[in-house]
């Protein structure tokens, strides 16, 4: 069998301002997340699910190992 590379993991929940930070730098490593705000999606669909102000951060699982001191050192900085 082989591995689907497409599979994502979630890297981090809070804050979409923290969020969006940590998009930046990922960004600069040429990855680019996935955020996923239910909450919001929700409200526009009609009904509200998920915490208010919290969204979820995923990356694909072969970009994880290029990306966890990133993660790891951005999280640090913002006392996370």
């Amino acid at each position: 069998m082989s591995e689907n590379l497409e599979e994502t993991t979630r890297i981090y929940t809070g804050p979409m301002m923290i969020a969006q930070g940590l998009r930046a730098r990922l960004n600069e490593l040429g990855i680019e997340p996935i955020i996923k705000d239910d909450h919001q999606s929700g409200i526009t669909s009609g009904f509200a699910i998920g915490v208010p102000g919290q969204v979820r951060v995923f990356i694909r699982k072969d970009e994880l190992p290029a990306a966890q001191s990133t993660i790891d050192s951005y999280l640090q900085d913002i006392g996370e």
